[in-house]
């Protein structure tokens, strides 16, 4: 459960007891809705003056555990949500047990939330694993140093993209309570921060095998100038595609010490395809207020023919994948993950529901599955190729 009321009936009537109450349970005595009081809850129900309540409290509690088991219908949906006295209490993140001072920041750069730093580090490992030679596994030295770097350069470009949009994050109720948009953290403060993850960024990407400042200076140019895309065009997520994907750039200059475009190319558009496909579907969860503030998004420009677009993207990161296989002659192992990953991305579009903002990010969070099975069909194609 997401929220709960801190109310509940009949509180001065409980004794306390040997046993620690479940916080499930204290979590159901204390809601509105599902406040019933299961029979074990209460050593003294099994005194003689309580016998005769045991009968209609074993109902209570097992209608207590049906109702959190079973489909909420709309009347009790309204209730749950819409309770006008309730006390609504949010699911902590592991980011409220840091010091107070740190918080802000932590929630900034996005620590908790580390599927963005995954989609930072799939297309440089796909790269990267490629650059190997034939039956060989990849250079993990070159993997890990990426590892290491993309927390704090996608902090920073989090933390970038939040400073250009502080005033419209207060307008969208998905965003306002971020850091900037709340005013715990300054604007000074926040570039700060900006420049201090950089620094460590970079001074971890100077230990990768080939460094080349022209592709971290491209890298760092893109991931500043993305959220200013939001003002100017529609296509924001294939600008984002050419920023997030540009991992692929750099993981195979890293392993080889030069470019190869006939396999970097196809494999670093097949990323953009998909960043495209999995960023819209992210996109819908804001489509109200984005309208309402001015933001672009392909989300708004492909509106209902939405799940038509992202097939077409889809087609083409396949098909741009399965080019790259072919260039950099993969082994059979890979097409069957690529098949794998194909069935996953369709199970994505089929099922979406894009007027649930809650389904969007599933189904966003989903990807992270269609970015292992490539990297492990990848692996396995260059090692048996």
């Amino acid at each position: 459960m997401a929220s709960f009321s801190v109310g509940g009936a009949h509180s001065s009537l409980r004794t306390p007891s040997l046993f620690p109450t479940p916080p499930t349970i204290r979590m159901l005595k204390h809601h509105p809705v599902l406040n019933c009081t299961p029979f074990f809850t209460t050593p003294s129900l099994f005194s003689p003056k309580n016998l005769s309540l045991r009968s209609s409290n074993h109902r209570a509690g097992i209608a207590c555990m049906s109702t959190t088991t079973s489909p909420v219908g709309k009347d009790d949906q309204k209730l749950i949500s819409g309770q006008p006295n309730e006390k609504v209490v949010q699911v902590s993140s592991w980011i409220d047990y840091l010091p107070k001072e740190i918080q802000p920041f932590a929630k900034l750069a996005r620590v908790d939330k580390p599927i963005g730093t995954w989609f930072l580090i799939f297309p440089f490992a796909w790269s990267a694993t490629l650059a190997a030679a034939s039956g060989s596994i990849p250079d993990f030295r070159n993997l890990a140093v990426f590892a290491c770097a993309a927390p704090f350069f996608r902090g920073a470009a989090c933390t970038i993209n939040d400073f250009f949009d502080r005033d419209f994050d207060k307008m969208v109720e998905r965003t306002k309570e971020r850091p900037m948009a709340s005013g715990a953290v300054t604007p000074f403060q926040g570039l700060c921060f900006f420049a201090f993850q950089l620094l460590l960024s970079h001074g971890i990407f100077l230990q990768l095998t080939n460094y080349s400042w022209i592709i971290e200076a491209a890298f760092i140019f893109l991931s500043c100038t993305y959220p200013l895309m939001k003002r100017l065009t529609y296509w924001v997520q294939a600008y984002l595609g050419l920023t997030i994907n540009w991992g692929a750039v750099l993981g195979w200059y890293a392993v080889k010490g030069s470019l190869q475009p006939s396999i970097v190319l196809p494999l670093f558009l097949s990323g953009c395809f998909w960043t495209i496909l999995y960023d819209t579907i992210y996109a819908h969860q804001d489509k109200e207020d984005d309208v309402k503030v001015g933001i672009k998004s392909t989300a708004l420009k492909f509106g209902e023919s939405t799940k038509e677009w992202i097939t077409g993207f889809a087609i083409a990161s396949i098909g741009t994948l399965a080019l790259t296989a072919y260039n950099a002659a993969l082994g059979r192992p890979f097409f069957v993950f690529l098949a794998a990953a194909s069935g996953q991305l369709a199970w994505q579009i089929r099922t979406v529901n894009l007027s649930s903002a809650a389904d969007c990010n599933r189904k966003f969070v989903s990807n992270k599955w269609f970015g292992v099975l490539i990297l492990s069909g990848i692996l396995l194609g260059r090692v048996f190729s």
